[in-house]
């Protein structure tokens, strides 16, 4: 990957939470504009605080970045306010599908828009595209995100950080607590924004089955350490890599990887 291409780095990234526990211990990873990465790994592995450095969420939760730099467009994302991140297209969908769940779902949408000073027409012009992309969305539109299912509401938190027009959309755990059926239209939705727009996504997931499905390459963290990376395709395949990090049983034993 070339460095005009690259989009997203991280190099070298040592975090601890509350100065004293290790999350991160030299993760290294990089995303190339118009890329799907995934980030896999069992729970604790260091995924959502890899994801939360990128934003440079890490202070709210006590955590600090020691050593390592992350890079996106070549700006160094420590020395910017998650606000400006979001306004220069980096814009993270937190785990847990966060709704404000006392405003319908149109005024949640509507809300994504206002971050980045849009216009009433642009926000309007993006409505409509949130709901091109999500129909269920624009059924329930009037309808308080707190009455909707899990699923509407992890739309909801996705076509708001689509109202701001990201360049980099940064998911965690997009999957958690949804039925198949669901996560799969969620993911196609993702993989079509992708194609068409040129969103670049870098998703951490410990569906892995479906992540391997929609991205282009993944990148597994175990103890907080990028421990493997390659192709979604190649990866998804490989024995030891499902025994390993995926939880599948192998067919026959394997050595470690390291």
């Amino acid at each position: 990957m070339t460095n005009g291409n690259r989009l997203l780095a991280v190099e070298g990234l040592h975090a601890t939470y509350n100065h004293a526990i290790t999350a991160l211990q030299g993760v290294t990873l990089s995303l190339g504009r118009g890329e799907i990465l995934a980030l896999l790994g069992a729970n604790g592995a260091g995924k959502s605080t890899t994801l939360k450095a990128v934003s440079n969420l890490l202070a709210a939760e006590r955590g600090q970045v020691l050593a390592g730099h992350i890079l996106f467009e070549g700006r160094d994302v420590t020395r910017e306010t998650p606000a400006s991140l979001v306004r220069l297209g980096l814009v993270q969908v937190l785990e847990g599908r966060h709704c404000f769940r006392t405003l319908t779902v149109e005024e949640n949408l509507i809300s994504g828009g206002l971050g980045r000073s849009a216009t009433r027409a642009e926000i309007a012009t993006d409505l409509e595209k949130v709901y091109a992309h999500f129909p269920r969305l624009k059924e329930k539109r009037r309808l308080l995100s707190g009455l909707t299912s899990g699923g509407e509401q992890q739309m909801t938190a996705i076509g708001r950080a689509l109202m701001s027009r990201p360049r980099l959309l940064v998911l965690d755990e997009p999957s958690m607590g949804l039925a198949p059926l669901v996560v799969q239209d969620i993911f196609r939705t993702l993989k079509r924004l992708n194609r068409e727009e040129g969103l670049s996504i870098l998703v951490a997931e410990q569906n892995s089955a479906v992540a391997l499905t929609y991205a282009d390459r993944a990148i597994v963290l175990e103890n907080g350490v990028s421990v493997l990376s390659g192709a979604a395709a190649e990866l998804k395949v490989r024995d030891d890599v499902k025994a390993f990090y995926l939880g599948q049983k192998p067919a026959a034993p394997v050595a470690h990887i390291h």
